[in-house]
């Protein structure tokens, strides 16, 4: 099975061409540049990159894998609509994975604390078992706040964004892999609704009304 790894939910624009046979998952190629405002411009030639590299076309593709947050609304629609177009133009499953999870796959083995920068001085988080299975769900919070449940979530190292001290040793990427994400899917299943992980309200707000002005 020849699978296409999309993700937007970090700075990252993320893109790879995975191969998965026998139950096992080779990279065969991958484009990743780390820039927040670059989303929308970089991924689909970072998508035409990879499948060159990788000697495939877009009509090779048998699936494809995409983040789905948590992350920021303007870097988070791009890849999610560019999987979905991809999909329904090329009459593929898509199939939604979370972000986190994509990250935590890469690092099985022990405890795990997966944080990403989600803005305002917060970020998105969540803890994961030893067998990389979540432990709580994606959430929101101030950085010195998740720090003071470590004990409490039991976790013994942190992966994804360096953007605080938890008194833990860091572990794996600041973003998801291609292989994270394909590992994180349930390929054999009938993929999910491809809703993003926003965790937050967006910002804009329906105007309110005109405020009369006083006749000079």
């Amino acid at each position: 099975m020849l699978v296409l790894a999309v993700d937007t939910a970090t700075p990252a624009v993320t893109a790879g061409v995975v191969e998965v046979a026998g139950g096992a998952s080779t990279l065969l190629a991958a484009r990743v540049t780390v820039d927040a405002r670059a989303h929308g411009e970089l991924l689909t030639p970072h998508l035409r990159d990879a499948l060159a590299e990788a000697g495939r076309a877009f009509a090779d593709v048998d699936a494809l894998v995409c983040g789905i947050g948590p992350g920021p609304f303007t870097g988070l629609r791009a890849g999610m609509v560019t999987a979905a177009a991809l999909g329904h133009a090329l009459d593929r499953p898509v199939h939604p994975v979370c972000s986190l999870d994509a990250i935590a796959a890469d690092v099985p083995g022990e405890p795990l604390l997966v944080v990403t920068d989600a803005r305002r001085r917060e970020v998105y988080w969540a803890a994961y078992a030893a067998d990389g299975s979540r432990r709580t769900e994606p959430a929101v919070a101030p950085p010195a706040e998740v720090a003071a449940r470590v004990a409490e979530l039991g976790v013994t190292r942190v992966a994804g964004a360096d953007l605080f001290d938890f008194g833990l040793p860091r572990v794996g990427s600041a973003h998801p892999s291609p292989l994270g994400l394909v590992a994180a899917a349930d390929l054999g299943a009938e993929p999910g609704p491809l809703t993003p992980l926003y965790l937050r309200r967006p910002d804009a707000v329906e105007p309110g009304a005109r405020k009369r002005v006083s006749p000079g």
